[in-house]
């Protein structure tokens, strides 16, 4: 007879994530306070490594990180000067520059309780993040998210990875990090393609989980889409906050199971990243996705005409374009594939990657209504094609009534300057007539001065 042992491990996880302004300035200790919270009285290695979008933002970060650790000499010492990385979906695409920086780690000797601190974008937090984690089972992480999306989604969660053989995080671990630091300051500088970009995520949220966030969302669209800084903040705060709760408290943080709520989206997503190479931005692809999503929930009856018409909006009036012509890619579907020769969308094949990616069984989430989700476990291909279709035809109307509004401003411009133009002639002929008259007036005094 054999003896089964079932062995039962729970570890518990904690980090704090801290709302700061001002992370690098000698006067705030929260930086400190996170890296020195469990052994206060240690001197502890950090590693700076540097998204480099942001070292050019920022000429002085490496100085103000210097001045910040010698500030505290007790407490903080640089292991070495920080290491620039390329920033954006590149740095996750080079498995060269995940190699280099796990051989600087060992030579550096960082080990378990060293710190590498990676002030960038979601990319680099991605990339970095997985090489921190692979080095010794995992360094120790401090996470400091410049971007809106790192900021409001993935800075504060508990994965990390890198794409590999045509596949979006096909390599990657959950590691939740020591600590977040998030501070508005480095929204500044963000173009505001990316401002726009980052605010897909927090649009996800807002669907499936808070019917008031996505009313706030709608409501300052404007100020939003303009990049303005102030609701930024708050877009960032709120978002941030959801997903900490829904990591927190959906009972599968490191996502053994097939559902996967904060996905929403997302399997088209990645797919269109891949298959622009990338120059689609993430929360491009993703407001894309949403798109797909909820008028694919509209057509197959899970959601209201209204619900997917108001989510549509939302997201044009937070500056996304719902359409990219990656969507119309088609590739040959051979026979016993799809039962019959034929054309299949390219997008398409990201449902199975999907499904690969959670295991085997599709799992993916639709709206019922803002604020409420579905998970179903099938989709009906030839509506997920009218979908797409629907998005092509709304962008088609909106090119259209772009283009007659332009011309209407060009034609609106041509009669301003023909009226000025008129308003010109006009005055040249007073002008003339005025002439005339003082020459009539200079004649009748000389005649006068004759006779």
């Amino acid at each position: 007879m054999m003896l089964l042992h079932l062995q039962r491990i729970a570890v518990p996880f904690e980090y704090p994530v801290y709302f700061t302004e001002g992370v690098f300035s000698p006067s705030n200790a929260d930086l400190a306070a996170a890296i020195a919270a469990k052994e206060p009285r240690r001197r502890h290695r950090v590693l700076p490594v540097i998204d480099g979008g942001v070292a050019a933002a920022w000429p002085s970060l490496a100085d103000d990180i210097a001045r910040y650790m010698g500030a505290r000499p007790d407490l903080l010492t640089l292991a070495a000067e920080p290491i620039v990385v390329p920033g954006g979906e590149a740095a996750k695409n080079d498995g060269a520059a995940t190699a280099a920086l796990q051989a600087r780690l060992d030579a550096l000797g960082m080990d378990r309780q060293s710190f590498v601190m990676i002030v960038g974008g979601g990319a680099v937090l991605d990339m970095v993040g997985y090489a921190a984690a692979t080095v010794h089972r995992g360094v120790r992480v401090v996470r400091i998210p410049t971007t809106v999306l790192a900021q409001a989604d993935s800075g504060v969660g508990v994965k990390n990875g890198v794409n590999a053989f045509g596949k979006k995080n096909l390599l990657g671990t959950f590691a939740p990090p020591f600590a977040v630091l998030i501070d508005p300051r480095f929204l500044e500088t963000l173009p505001l393609r990316d401002k726009v970009a980052g605010m897909a995520e927090a649009v996800k949220v807002a669907l499936i989980r808070d019917a008031r966030l996505f009313s706030w969302l709608s409501e300052h669209a404007p100020a939003l889409a303009s990049g303005s800084l102030a609701p930024l903040a708050q877009l960032v705060r709120r978002s941030a906050e959801i997903h900490l709760q829904h990591i927190a408290s959906a009972g599968d943080p490191f996502e053994l199971g097939s559902a996967r709520p904060l996905d929403f989206g997302h399997w088209a997503a990645h797919k269109l990243e891949s298959l622009t190479k990338h120059r689609l931005r993430h929360g491009e692809a993703v407001a894309i996705g949403i798109a797909i999503d909820t008028l694919y929930a509209e057509l197959a009856g899970l959601c209201s005409q209204a619900t997917a018409a108001a989510v549509v909006a939302a997201l044009e009036a937070l500056g996304f374009t719902l359409w990219d012509d990656a969507l119309a890619l088609t590739r040959t579907c051979e026979r016993g594939e799809r039962g019959e020769r034929g054309e299949r969308l390219c997008v398409l094949d990201g449902l199975d990657e999907f499904r690969e990616h959670l295991g085997g069984e599709l799992t993916v989430t639709l709206l019922e209504d803002v604020g409420r989700a579905r998970e179903v476990h099938a989709m009906e291909e030839r509506q997920i094609v009218a979908a797409i279709a629907r998005l092509r035809e709304r962008a088609a109307r909106r090119g259209a009534l772009a283009a007659t509004g332009a011309a209407g401003a060009a034609t609106g411009a041509a009669g301003t300057a023909m009226g000025a133009a008129g308003t010109a002639m006009g005055a040249a002929g007073v002008a003339m007539g005025a002439a005339g008259v003082a020459t009539g007036a200079a004649g009748v005094a000389t005649g006068a001065a004759q006779s």
